[in-house]
């Protein structure tokens, strides 16, 4: 990750990540946007993870099924990693400011 800035929800079109210089004091409205974006990201991540328990705990679950649901999981956790590293080094960079 690069010091300082943090790392978006989001990649660009050639699926690498993006990064914004935050104003730490005054947000502003892409850094809300991410927040925002995080927040949908984790609730649908718990909407994959219930499915998932779902489709597995099902004897009956086919193949599709397996694979539809384990494709979406690994989606969410994606999403849920770059939302772990973003917000982790954002601690750090706040320990370091403050340390």
């Amino acid at each position: 990750m690069m010091d300082g800035l943090r790392l978006l929800p989001w990649t660009n079109l050639d699926g690498k990540p993006c990064y914004l210089d935050p104003d730490t004091a005054h947000p502003g409205a892409l850094s809300l946007l991410a927040d925002s974006v995080e927040v949908s990201q984790l609730g649908s991540a718990e909407e994959v993870l219930a499915g998932s328990r779902a489709v597995l705990g099902d004897p009956a679950a086919g193949e599709r099924a397996v694979r539809f649901a384990l494709t979406r999981a690994v989606e969410s956790l994606e999403d849920v990693v770059r939302i772990a590293v973003s917000r982790g080094g954002r601690i750090r960079g706040a320990q370091v400011r403050d340390g």
